[in-house]
């Protein structure tokens, strides 16, 4: 079973699948699709973090961390020199080390079955032959056309060559990419094992071509989305020095399950807190589709997404006590019956607590903006409009093997495209703080703390579901939905994704310009008229988004007892699909 936010990446998974490859060969393949077929939403040049169990020990969750850590010239003195009070949004100075294609490889290296340019072949030809694009692609590019258009003629000759947008259905192609991607594979035709060919192409990526055209082409000044022109810092030496690696995943046993995440590197551990404080809740309080249900998850989202704030980041984080019984207890009793509007996070011994600027508005500097549009993740804006996003994929095959991963970052609007290559570099760096004590302070060598939070669930020491959402902050938020749908409302999979989705904007967000809503959820209106009277009696501050427009879930299931497959895809925007044999 394969499924993710794209038709033509749940098609090439699929089709490794159907002709005996695994779960590792279907999700590495899906995975560079989505590089090509969602450019608006992640790239070659941004990160990725995936969670996976395999046939041969299914207990044992592992992480595949591919987030690259900041350019060792990325300081925060270099940036407020610059002028900057935040790390801008878009352009080079937000970018860390391109993480997401040597995580793929190494991923395919150790667990994969097949050989590289099989895997890759599905990726070349949808960019060399060309696919219809997407009508949000198409949008994307006529948002930021004016800043391609004035500021960044490379983005401008790749996605617009004929001096507009593409429109829905027309096709595009990417023909740099294509010969990247042979490129790597060539790097390995004189080496003897499969292991060897796939280690060459990752140090093609990092120590040849791709980084040298990467690092040259940075090095001088361009717009960001500041409204200022600045040159990059990253070097080859930063490309040099990073590897993905794997790392054992972080888990919290809920009714029975397990469900494990990354590490406090990402957001991951801020779901397994939200858990920890609902476990001490009756169902009737844990039914996201009732006033009572969504009250009570909208105030635990606070709760761990404030701790996540104040503590987490690529540093010592106290998540044994951020996750422990008493420390969820005491957290609990801050819910009451009416909406929060502070930044609350919770006392950890021996710790101060971060406390970020809470901006509900950002004014910047007085120049031109250049017509920069969707710098952040997040799906959708408070008001519900759509703005830059993320990709996701799983994958589960007949032995047993199961993987979620989330690829994102390096969109088409992240900075200026480098002609060579056919992608530009990610936007991770706007996620960590120029404010000094933060665990997330931007630090040269240190990973930004990202939101990239896929999710693998066991039951019994057996992976039975795979799920993962694009959407920022929003993203374990909707995952909690659907988790406390599936396992305490017995909701199937593909009903918890259709069903009514919500989130809370009363946090900090993690993408530039970093502001919050206090007490603010956004809601489908399909929720209903009553319990968003409801919420609102309460003293949450509503925003109504459309019907079907918060998440883009998408899951696979396998039962241990019988084998029985299942999978479910998102279908709003009627673009993520979900497909099986």
């Amino acid at each position: 079973m394969s499924a993710s936010t794209h038709w033509l990446a749940t098609a090439s998974a699929q089709a490794v699948l159907e002709r005996g490859g695994n779960a590792f060969d279907a999700a590495v393949a899906g995975g560079f699709v989505l590089h090509v077929v969602e450019p608006h939403l992640n790239g070659p040049g941004g990160d990725m973090t995936g969670v996976f169990a395999t046939a041969d020990n299914p207990g044992r969750p592992v992480v595949l961390m591919g987030q690259g850590p900041a350019p060792a010239g990325a300081t925060r003195e270099h940036y407020l020199t610059e002028g900057l009070e935040l790390v801008p949004g878009a352009g080079a100075l937000a970018a860390a080390v391109p993480a997401a294609v040597d995580a793929w490889l190494l991923l395919l290296r150790d667990h994969g079955s097949w050989e590289l340019g099989e895997v890759l072949a599905f990726a070349v030809d949808y960019a060399r032959n060309g696919h219809p694009v997407a009508g949000r692609v198409g949008a994307t590019i006529q948002a930021v056309a004016e800043l391609f258009t004035d500021h960044w003629p490379t983005s401008a000759a790749q996605w617009m060559p004929g001096g507009r947008a593409p429109r829905e259905g027309e096709i595009i192609r990417n023909q740099a990419y294509a010969q990247v991607l042979e490129r790597m594979v060539a790097a390995g035709a004189g080496e003897s094992t499969r292991e060897g060919r796939i280690d060459a192409a990752r140090r093609e990526w990092r120590e040849g071509f791709v980084a040298r055209a990467a690092v040259e082409f940075l090095a001088g000044p361009h717009r960001h989305s500041s409204g200022t022109n600045h040159a990059g810092v990253i070097s080859l030496a930063d490309f040099a020095g990073f590897e993905a690696s794997f790392e054992p995943a972080v888990t919290f046993n809920f009714r029975g399950y397990t469900i494990a995440k990354t590490g406090a590197w990402g957001q991951g551990p801020a779901l397994l807190q939200t858990l920890a404080i609902l476990a001490g809740f009756g169902d009737e309080r844990l039914d996201p589709s009732t006033a009572l249900g969504a009250h009570t998850i909208l105030e635990a989202q606070k709760l761990a997404i404030a701790d996540r704030e104040a503590y987490y980041g690529d540093a010592q984080v106290p998540l044994e006590h951020l996750l422990s019984e008493d420390y969820a207890a005491a957290r609990r009793t801050l819910i009451g019956d009416t909406a929060s509007h502070e930044f609350r996070p919770g006392t950890v011994p021996g710790r101060v607590p971060f406390m970020p600027p809470l901006r509900t508005e950002y004014q910047p500097p007085a120049t031109d903006g250049g017509g920069f549009a969707g710098v952040g993740e997040p799906t959708v804006a408070p008001t519900g409009e759509v703005r830059g996003d993320t990709c996701h994929i799983d994958v589960v095959d007949r032995w047993g093997n199961m993987v979620s991963a989330t690829p994102s970052g390096g969109w088409l609007q992240s900075s200026p495209t480098i002609p060579e290559l056919g992608f530009c570099l990610g936007t991770r760096l706007q996620m960590t703080w120029l404010e000094e004590g933060a665990p997330s302070t931007l630090t040269p060598g240190k990973r930004p703390r990202t939101t990239l939070t896929p999710t693998l669930v066991l039951r019994d020491g057996h992976p039975v579901s795979a799920l993962g959402s694009p959407g920022g902050d929003q993203q374990d938020q909707w995952q909690l939905l659907y988790l406390l749908r599936t396992i305490v409302g017995g909701y199937t999979p593909q009903q918890a994704i259709d069903a009514p989705a919500l989130h809370t904007t009363s946090i900090p967000g993690s993408f530039w310009p970093r502001t919050w809503t206090p007490g603010g959820a956004v809601v489908e209106g399909r929720l209903g008229g009553d319990v968003i009277a409801e919420l609102e009696a309460r003293g949450h501050v509503v925003s109504r988004a459309g019907d079907w427009s918060l998440g883009r879930l998408s899951a696979v299931t396998r039962e241990p007892g019988t084998g029985l497959l299942q999978a479910a895809a998102n279908p709003r925007g009627m673009q993520g699909y979900a497909a099986g044999r």
